[in-house]
């Protein structure tokens, strides 16, 4: 595999990919070109190059891979555009269940498109953030879609929901697989999936946003008291990781 992502922008190879790359319009439905997804379809404008050219996060993607199996019910909190979901959708197959969380509007027409476009019939939107608590929540938008996350300075409204609740209430079944990114709302969707966590046990692979506190080693903290071990997703000690895997031992 090709990993265009690792040539840099200053290369003339990587100038040219990227001045070609961005001549595709906007909204072009392309095929994803290598990887897992390789022949699925997504919409140009969705998400970074890097997922319709294969390459978007490679060692994560790995990971995924490893951790889903056929049948898993998957939870994709931060699902973004999809990406992770159509991974998910693929991996765990048509007696497989995904359950793909975002907030943003914009990300949720992308996500909906993108499922739509590969026909994908085992993946559902839940158009709601994930906190410790179901309600309402302020948003605060990013400088791109990437970006966006809970706080209380944003300027948009948005559902929120709790994972406890969610499964308690048996609106969904529980996880085999969680994958979390949220942009520094990591403690928070812990908390909210607790009683989960300790009863079912799902692999979770976090992304943690250094934004304030010590979110990094209250989130570590916190699933090593449910009985989970960690493990980097990179070569960096577990302290510094910023993306992580956990597996209940």
């Amino acid at each position: 595999m090709i990993n265009f992502s690792s040539i840099s922008q200053n290369s003339i190879s990587g100038i040219v990919m990227r001045f070609f790359a961005e001549l595709i319009p906007k909204n072009t439905k392309l095929f994803i070109l290598q990887g897992r997804l390789k022949g699925k379809k997504w919409v140009k404008g969705s998400g970074t190059n890097g997922y319709w050219l294969g390459t978007y996060e490679l060692d994560k993607q790995k990971v995924f891979i490893e951790k889903v199996k056929k049948g898993d019910v998957v939870f994709d909190i931060g699902a973004q555009s999809g990406f992770y979901s159509l991974l998910a959708a693929e991996l765990s197959g048509e007696n497989g269940k995904v359950f793909s969380f975002e907030p943003l509007p914009q990300n949720i027409f992308y996500l909906k498109k993108n499922i739509e476009i590969n026909n994908c019939q085992n993946i559902k939107v839940i158009e709601a953030a994930v906190s410790e608590n179901s309600g309402i929540l302020k948003f605060e938008r990013g400088n791109n879609n990437f970006t966006g996350r809970i706080g209380e300075a944003g300027d948009l409204e948005v559902r929120a929901v709790s994972i406890d609740d969610m499964v308690n209430k048996k609106i969904l079944v529980a996880p085999n697989v969680m994958k979390i990114d949220v942009e520094g709302a990591e403690l928070a969707v812990l908390n909210g999936a607790a009683n989960v966590l300790e009863k079912y046990h799902p692999v979770i692979l976090l992304a943690i946003h250094r934004l304030s506190g010590n979110i990094h080693q209250d989130c570590c903290n916190f699933l090593k008291n449910l009985g989970y071990s960690l493990e980097s997703l990179s070569s960096e000690d577990i302290e510094k990781a910023d993306e992580i895997i956990a597996e209940y031992k």
